[in-house]
């Protein structure tokens, strides 16, 4: 009996008696204690795989206690997920807006307004000014990107500014 308390579980004769000794008293221990509502059937049954998934690392002697710690956890986690998702059901997002239809048509208008002012600045403008302002990219990073230097860069985004702000009016952007 000694030499089987420090092989490993690989074996499947092993991992065999290993499951008939603690399978029901694992499920019974997580029913338990958490109740059935979080599965604890499939949590006991998790924890058997991580254990021959862990099988040259476990040992016979170590087998009980890396179940139960592993099916524990899976429980734990279990809980916080649940958690989780009675949080998302108590906060979940509204489906509407406090925003009139004028202002969403406004919105909608001045959007097409926009694309359209941006499909007249050049194509260098353009590049320049979503690279910096839409990905946030630097001026020096840009002008690595498009291989010109950074005051070239800057002149493009300024001069696609002062383009923007004529075509729209009340144009600002950080």
């Amino acid at each position: 009996m000694k030499n089987i308390l420090y092989q490993d579980v690989c074996d499947e004769s092993l991992f065999a008696k290993v499951y008939e000794k603690y399978a029901k008293s694992l499920h019974d221990f997580l029913y338990y204690k958490y109740g059935d509502k979080l599965n604890p059937g499939d949590k006991a049954q998790d924890a058997f795989a991580k254990l021959w998934e862990n099988c040259k690392k476990v040992t016979y002697e170590k087998a009980k206690s890396f179940l139960y710690t592993v099916a524990n956890n899976l429980m734990l986690n279990e809980v916080k997920h649940q958690k989780v998702v009675l949080k998302y059901q108590i906060e979940a997002p509204k489906g509407y807006t406090n925003e009139n239809p004028e202002f969403l048509l406004e919105k909608e208008q001045y959007y097409k307004k926009y694309q359209l002012a941006l499909s007249k600045l050049s194509e260098e403008q353009r590049i320049a000014f979503m690279l910096n302002k839409v990905e946030g990219k630097k001026h020096e990073e840009i002008a690595q990107l498009l291989g010109v230097t950074r005051k070239v860069v800057e002149y493009r985004i300024y001069s696609a500014f002062d383009q923007l702000k004529k075509e729209l009016e009340n144009f600002r952007i950080k």
